[in-house]
């Protein structure tokens, strides 16, 4: 964990990881030498970068309790959640308060098949709950589509607990916000897509997605490509997709993208992710604690198994600008949207940084008009 910690090397103030995660120095390195090798053109170096494919897909696998042939790159995670949303027939359930890679994927699936039927559900507070969700199910639903961590509010949805309400109906998890840095039943899931910019510090480009038995049974690969065949390229002939997971795919993945990938993936496999786990939700409780010290409202959960790194500040609506100006003149870096300011530190956030979310806060509360 010390070394990992010490890994972290982005400049004070950035609060940002739930936007963009700065490149771990060991991925920093790990694209440089391949892109060195790739310079070659020799057919062995090549073939060498390309093995991180391979890598990235069994580190995956691990981390996500599965088979590696369950597991397939994608560019974003809006291509593997495209895959496996324009695949359902029948009823699917979303929250309009999902982030677009949902909302948006599912109404073009839908307006563009015709076998899919977009069941919105609308909570008040942008939070799906297992209650919301048991309340909203139909006999036509054959699916519901939900992310790990709701990029707005920082809610962590219970993977087990939805699993529960929905039976036997596919449970597709967009799990961008919370992989790497939360300890989730990702067995639940049927499927699951991510990507590594974020959280893993791998860089975009880095997508995946997990599809398990009852989602190869039942979703269509509507969107497979010449990749998603077995065996050599398909040239004078028409294959059928594969039955395995690479169904889900259009074209090859990027080799340099996997190697990233894959050298963030090992940094966690090393220290474990309840680990980090831990140590995200210790930053979490020191911008929940400065956030209440200078009287900032703040719309996250506060039980720990109910968030995981966004802790999301809510200040009154006049409010809203003159706080981010002061976050902003202290040097944090984090996420405004719609009056809502978004705090997302990771495990190696250090107390330098949340030193400088306290100065900003003061200075703001000392500058509030009463």
């Amino acid at each position: 964990m010390e070394s990992f910690l010490a890994s972290f090397d982005a400049e004070p103030g950035y609060l940002d990881w739930a936007s963009f995660g700065p490149l771990s120095p060991s991925v920093r390195a790990e694209a440089g030498a391949d892109t060195e090798l790739l310079g070659s053109g020799r057919r062995s170096s090549l073939d060498l970068v390309g093995e991180h494919v391979a890598d990235a897909r069994e580190l995956l696998a691990g981390m996500l309790d599965a088979a590696p042939d369950q597991v397939v790159l994608q560019p974003s995670t809006t291509y593997g959640l495209m895959h496996a949303i324009y695949g359902v027939a029948g009823g699917l359930l979303v929250s309009r308060a999902e982030f677009p890679s949902l909302t948006v994927t599912a109404q073009r699936a839908a307006d563009a098949l015709g076998s899919l039927q977009v069941q919105w559900m609308d909570p008040e507070d942008g939070m799906v709950t297992p209650e919301l969700v048991r309340a909203s199910l139909t006999d036509d639903t054959r699916a519901l589509a939900v992310s790990l961590v709701d990029f707005r509010t920082g809610y962590r949805a219970d993977l087990t607990a939805l699993r529960d309400v929905i039976g036997d109906r596919l449970l597709i998890v967009d799990a961008i916000q919370g992989f790497g840095v939360v300890d989730a039943d990702y067995g639940a899931a049927d499927v699951v897509c991510a990507n590594g910019y974020k959280w893993l510090r791998a860089g975009r480009g880095t997508g995946f997605a997990r599809f398990g038995e009852r989602a190869l049974e039942r979703l269509a690969p509507v969107l497979s490509g010449f990749a998603g065949t077995d065996g050599d390229l398909p040239v004078d002939v028409v294959p059928l997709p594969s039955a395995s997971a690479r169904a889900f795919t259009v074209a090859w993945p990027d080799a340099l993208a996997a190697s990233r990938l894959a050298a963030a993936l090992r940094e966690i496999a090393e220290v474990g992710v309840s680990a980090i786990e831990g140590e995200v939700a210790g930053r979490a409780r020191d911008v929940f604690f400065t956030a209440d010290r200078y009287g900032i409202p703040v719309l996250t959960p506060r039980e720990p198994t109910q968030h995981a790194g966004i802790v999301t500040l809510a200040p009154a609506p006049q409010d809203a600008a003159p706080l981010a100006a002061s976050l902003a003149n202290h040097g944090i870096t984090v996420t405004v949207r719609s009056g809502l300011i978004r705090v997302a530190p990771h495990a190696g956030t250090g107390a330098d940084s949340i030193r400088l979310l306290g100065d900003a806060l003061a200075e703001f509360s000392a500058a509030r008009v009463w």
